[in-house]
């Protein structure tokens, strides 16, 4: 049979027309058998090649052995490990067939999610160094939070990676949405579930939010691949051509494009997030009545060196409480100390590493308490003198000396007379 057309028109002939095999035979100028064959094929005829050797046959046993052993090993290693005189392809089509039967088959399951049901989270870094002040610049991490049945992204740029942050912006976004997603999805972030299990404070945090966050399997980034699709998706679209001031104008210039990239039409979902998300918040949690516990906190004695440490930079504190016990508190925005329940500083937040932040007014008390403390330590070595052996020898009042020689100059004075 030369062609699918020949395949088509006899079919059409003999069974469409009732034209008989001999007369169809004659007509194409073809054998009668052709025919027979056209006729009893159910599909069109279709070329197969046959199969030809490869040259990695005859090193298919080498291959298995080493895949026994080592099923991942890279086809490089084992071109080099078994002495491959040809070129790489040959050898990783071989791979790619007989891989398989050692490494085993890994399906990905393809989930569908409930409104309000599910939300995943991740930090991510991009490249841009930003300006953090005093001529300093830092790679900062941006929490990443998608949902799962709207697709809404939201995001916004952090001072660290500490827990006390990541709950901070963790509880910003879920006040832009308004809602709390059921479920909060994190891979194994140290600070989140470092050793495996949900750390204290994201527990206290989700125990406040009436939700849950689970823990990603580990070096399983499919688990969550909305947010690193997501990730990807603002490396690619949102950083170029950009430049940022600041941690201020990044979060300024990323919340102004996400109200846009909401608004495009998700291929998976074929729809608009922006469209999809009233129905996707009607089903989430409502806001607790508190703030959840966010944000860095400790307590600590404040020594003579009044300044606390907070993420690596150094704030000032009033200098009137050296020695008693101060509570530290750092949002995103500012760091307070207080004493007793006393504000003894505030400072806006300072994102840059090993910096120094100091209030005049600090400076100037402390200058204060100084001359006190030298004002009071002359007067006690003014009020004691010390013998040129060492030993320190009291001043006395001037009363003194006068009642030790019997004077009295408040008396009235006595008329001597002269006997001679």
């Amino acid at each position: 049979m030369r062609s699918v057309e020949d395949w088509a028109e006899i079919r059409r002939l003999h069974r469409a027309e009732g034209v008989p095999i001999r007369e169809v035979a004659r007509r194409l100028g073809i054998a009668r058998n052709t025919v027979r064959a056209a006729l009893a094929a159910e599909r069109p005829p279709q070329y197969e090649r046959k199969p030809r050797g490869s040259v990695a046959d005859e090193y298919e046993p080498q291959i298995r052995a080493l895949l026994d052993e080592w099923p991942k090993m890279p086809a490089p290693v084992i071109a080099e490990r078994i002495g491959w005189p040809y070129s790489i392809s040959p050898l990783k089509k071989k791979l790619q067939k007989i891989r398989p039967e050692y490494v085993g088959v890994d399906p990905v399951d393809r989930f569908v999610y409930r409104p309000g049901e599910i939300a995943q989270c991740d930090l991510w870094f991009p490249a841009p160094r930003i300006a953090v002040g005093d001529g300093r610049e830092r790679v900062l991490p941006v929490l990443v939070m998608v949902s799962g049945f709207s697709r809404t992204i939201g995001a916004v740029m952090l001072p660290s990676r500490q827990a006390g942050d990541i709950l901070s912006g963790m509880w910003l976004l879920i006040c832009r949405w308004g809602r709390v997603p059921k479920t909060l999805v994190w891979d194994r972030e140290a600070a989140i579930g470092g050793t495996g299990r949900v750390s204290t404070a994201a527990t206290a945090f989700a125990g406040t939010l009436a939700t849950r966050i689970h823990l990603a399997p580990p070096r399983d980034p499919e688990y969550k691949g909305m947010v690193e699709r997501a990730n990807g998706y603002l490396e690619t679209s949102f950083l170029p051509g950009r430049r940022f001031v600041s941690p201020v104008d990044f979060n300024g210039q990323i919340k102004e494009w996400l109200e846009w990239a909401n608004t495009r039409t998700v291929r998976s979902i074929g729809a608009r997030p922006v469209d999809l998300f009233e129905t996707d918040c009607q089903a989430m949690l409502e806001l607790p009545p508190m703030v959840p516990p966010i944000g860095l906190t400790h307590r600590i004695r404040l020594s003579r060196d009044y300044y606390v440490r907070v993420d690596a930079v150094d704030y000032s504190v009033d200098p009137r409480v050296i020695g008693r016990f101060v509570d530290i508190t750092a949002s995103l925005e500012d760091v307070v100390v207080r004493c007793d329940g006393q504000v003894v500083a505030r400072h806006a937040r300072c994102w840059a590493a090993h910096a120094t932040v100091t209030d005049a007014a600090h400076v100037s008390i402390a200058a204060g308490l100084r001359n006190a403390l030298a004002d009071q330590r002359r007067r006690r070595e003014a009020a004691t003198r010390r013998h040129h052996d060492g030993h320190p020898v009291a001043l006395r009042a001037l009363p003194d000396y006068d009642a030790l020689f019997g004077v009295d100059f408040d008396s009235t004075p006595t008329t001597v007379r002269n006997s001679s």
